[in-house]
């Protein structure tokens, strides 16, 4: 991100603080049969930007190679009207866009036409969950100021799993394969950890890891409220009463639903 900190400091967060800056493009005298190619041989790109330099021309996409000969020039086939967003757009217009034109991605351009990023649906789902979490994570961080008298400052890191002691003794199976969606595609909220002297707590995101143990994943972002001085914190006192040291104590439970899906159902029950 270009400001990470846009969010964090409750401004309106903009196209360039989520757009990708390292774009992959074509030349419009790239071969219908190259770029095709290089769709068939990527998991991430379904289409590319057309640009002649960094003046974006059109964009193609698979649907536009179907029923074009191998040899045919992209410029003969490209789309050449396109949307495109500035990198100054507030998010939730480029929301907007995405959402009326069914488009997955936008070309990011200045004033000047040159191409400057990309922004896709993923990355407006991303931005829309990472600006509920500083509330939270400000709300945690007063409240343990308060309680303990203690000074606190919030960062933003990535941290080892395995450095993690767990908090919340149990999460529920329904949830993972959710979870685990979401870091596949990058969607994730950052975990909320409490560093108590160099003890990693994790506050909020039990699910999260637990689903990243299932796919391999070693590290995750977070929100780390790092304490002036080491206390003695409640949930921690539970993760020892528990015998929570790491991902692996905690319970997945697969007899019961999450709270939230027995609610719905209750609900159901009663119409």
């Amino acid at each position: 991100m270009d400001d990470p900190e846009a969010a964090l400091a409750g401004k309106k967060p903009r196209v360039k603080d989520y757009m990708t800056r390292d774009v992959v493009t074509v030349s419009p005298d790239d071969t219908v049969g190259e770029v095709a190619k290089r769709i068939a041989d990527s998991d991430a790109h379904s289409g590319f930007p057309v640009c002649e330099g960094r003046r974006v021309d059109g964009f193609v996409s698979a649907r536009d190679l179907l029923l074009a000969d191998d040899h045919e020039p992209i410029f003969k086939v490209m789309t050449r009207d396109i949307i495109v967003a500035h990198p100054e757009m507030k998010i939730t217009d480029a929301a907007r866009v995405i959402l009326r034109s069914g488009i997955q991605r936008l070309p990011v351009v200045d004033d000047a036409g040159n191409l400057v990023g990309i922004i896709s649906n993923a990355d407006v789902i991303r931005s829309q969950i990472e600006r509920a979490t500083p509330e939270k994570v400000g709300k945690l961080k007063r409240t343990l100021e308060s309680i303990h008298g203690v000074g606190a400052t919030e960062e933003r890191r990535t941290v080892d799993l395995s450095e993690l002691t767990p908090t919340q003794t149990k999460v529920y199976t329904d949830e993972l394969e959710g979870r685990a969606y979401e870091l596949e595609n990058g969607l994730a909220e950052p975990l909320v950890v409490i560093d108590n002297a160099g003890e990693l707590l994790l506050a909020d995101g039990h699910h999260r890891v637990k689903a990243a143990d299932r796919i391999d994943i070693d590290e995750m972002d977070a929100y780390v409220i790092v304490l002036d001085e080491r206390v003695e914190l409640g949930m921690a006192e539970t993760a020892r009463k528990s015998d929570l040291e790491t991902i692996a104590d905690i319970e997945e439970v697969d007899y019961a639903h999450h709270p939230l899906v027995e609610t719905t159902e209750r609900l159901q029950d009663n119409e």
